[in-house]
């Protein structure tokens, strides 16, 4: 019941809600991007649900990819602020009003990672992407960044644990904590993503 239609209602009434009150905080966010980044909105093709292909929003936080520069000398103070505080996602509550994502579920990764079997198959693509998830605030720890060759490993385990014990108890214990851990500034900022391969995926 709560999976296939209270989560959905939840999701509605708060995206569209927090659009209306942090509307002006995304608007300044949008001019300030602009004057010192270049067009605001980033846009991805993402798999989603059942690895449906739709498009991911999030506030440009890199200059653009101008000579080959590497994404560590694209980065900058502005966009740096606004991934560590992660209000670069603050886009992507249209994603979940659109339908396409939740508050809570497995972070969509990249398309790329469709040719890979076991990621294909992964329980976490029975469930919709979330802006946040069981993984994250476990990947906010300390004890993942000594050991990010496991990171892999640890978030496809927490995904499938997402899936089996979804609930409304469970997505208010991650929206609760990931709100705590932003507002202690404790996000990890990865510039430089580990190559996902298959035999990372539990």
């Amino acid at each position: 019941m709560y999976k296939n239609y209270i989560k959905r209602i939840i999701d509605i009434i708060l995206s569209l809600g927090l659009i209306i009150i942090l509307l002006p905080i995304m608007i300044i966010i949008f001019i300030l991007i602009w004057i010192k980044i270049g067009f605001p909105i980033f846009l991805q093709k993402r798999p989603g649900l059942d690895s449906k292909i739709f498009t991911l929003y999030k506030f440009k936080t890199l200059y653009d990819d101008i000579d080959s520069l590497s994404e560590k000398k694209r980065q900058n103070i502005t966009g740096n602020f606004l991934r560590k505080t992660g209000l670069d996602e603050l886009p992507q509550l249209f994603n979940i009003l659109e339908n396409n994502m939740s508050f809570v579920g497995p972070r969509p990764l990249l398309i790329k990672y469709l040719k890979i079997k076991a990621f294909k198959k992964h329980k976490r693509n029975k469930c919709k992407p979330g802006v946040t998830g069981l993984a994250q605030i476990h990947i906010f720890n300390d004890l993942i960044i000594k050991r990010r060759s496991s990171k892999w490993e640890e978030q496809f385990i927490l995904d499938k644990k997402y899936y089996r014990d979804l609930s409304f108890k469970l997505d208010m214990i991650i929206l609760i904590r990931t709100f705590l851990k932003t507002l202690k500034s404790n996000k990890i900022d990865y510039y430089k993503e580990t190559k996902l391969l298959a035999k990372y995926i539990k």
